[in-house]
């Protein structure tokens, strides 16, 4: 039993004296090596990470920022994780930094209003970067972030001044497109199942729909407010959908696990088949959208282009971090059709 239990002690650390001494170089040497800008000869540098890579020697990214001021660390601050969309850019996201050279941390609050909690915890570790995924945040926190000289980004959300940086689908671009797709397709009387009301992404796409059908020369749309960008806030939405004097033909959710959920309602508690009874269309096209048993019609978020800003914006900052904030609107060019919507033109 003591033998086993010594068997598994821990190895102590290999620290870059090991590796300067085991190499008979200066540890500064050994240092700039692993620095891909530093002035060293490249036989050397070759020399030490082959050697570093046989040993076990991993650089400490804590005391090399001691001397770079430099954590290379990006902070994700996500509250939003059970909403498909998240965990999927979180994914794609998390990669593209690290191709970059960054160390990503992801830091998850349980509700938006611990997301002041969370970038405060994150501050901690001092990182180069903040990203905000799904939320807002203070202004004393953000204030904090500024003192410590840590630029925030907002992705997918924007904060309300001009303090932060913010990558975004245009959504009031989104919200026109999904109007003239209903009403091209004989959709007459429109309704909007919204989300959290003090989401900018909520508001935007609401704003873009509703003046659409204005211009169009339809009444205004009719608003169901769900309240929370979930599968339950959906489900529930059925029930003030149902109790409408009139009912809407075509309806647009805020994202696509609300659109689920209020499918799933209407169907199971109102008895209204889709789309016989009225089209829905989402926003977002998760992987779940696609799925055969809801075949939602979606707008595809440009993902790819607000993660190439997002890094983009990460190698601005890095390079200069005093730079000034802006904001990017990406426009959504495709609108994937599927089987939750018809074209009433052919009845």
């Amino acid at each position: 039993m003591a033998d086993n239990a010594k068997g598994r002690e821990r190895k102590p650390r290999i620290t870059v004296k090991d590796l300067a001494r085991d190499l008979n170089m200066s540890v500064s040497t050994v240092s700039r090596a692993f620095h891909p800008h530093a002035v060293i000869a490249q036989q050397t540098r070759d020399v030490v990470l082959k050697r570093a890579q046989e040993i076990g020697y991993r650089p400490n990214p804590f005391a090399r920022s001691l001397i770079t001021k430099k954590t290379r660390i990006v902070g994700l601050v996500v509250s939003d994780i059970t909403n498909p969309f998240y965990p999927e850019v979180v994914t794609r996201m998390t990669e593209d930094l690290r191709a970059f050279g960054m160390n990503v941390m992801l830091v998850a609050a349980q509700a938006p209003k611990e997301i002041d909690d969370a970038v405060r915890l994150l501050l901690t570790y001092q990182p180069d970067l903040a990203i905000i995924l799904a939320s807002r945040l203070s202004p004393e926190v953000r204030d904090e972030c500024e003192a410590q000289g840590t630029p925030v980004v907002f992705f997918n959300r924007l904060s309300e001044d001009d303090h932060c940086f913010g990558v975004s689908c245009d959504n009031r671009i989104g919200g026109a497109m999904v109007a003239d797709f209903l009403i091209d397709r004989g959709h007459q009387r429109l309704a909007y199942i919204a989300a959290r009301p003090d989401a900018s992404t909520n508001v935007e796409r609401r704003a873009g729909f509703v003046q659409r059908a204005i211009e169009r020369g339809l009444e205004e749309p009719v608003c169901v407010e769900a309240g929370l960008f979930s599968y339950e806030a959906g489900y529930g939405a059925a029930a003030a959908f149902g109790a409408l004097a009139s009912r809407p033909d075509g309806v647009f959710c805020a994202n696509d696990i609300l659109a689920i959920g209020f499918m799933d309602g209407v169907r199971r508690e109102l008895g209204l088949a889709i789309p016989e009874d009225l089209s829905v269309v989402g926003f977002d096209d998760v992987a779940m959208a696609a799925w055969p048993s809801h075949a939602l019609t979606t707008v595809r978020q440009p993902v790819e282009a607000m993660l190439k800003s997002t890094v983009d914006i990460a190698r601005k900052v890095s390079a200069q971090p005093a730079a000034e904030p802006f904001v990017q609107r990406i426009a959504p060019t495709v609108l994937v059709e599927r089987q939750s919507t018809r074209n009433r033109h052919a009845d």
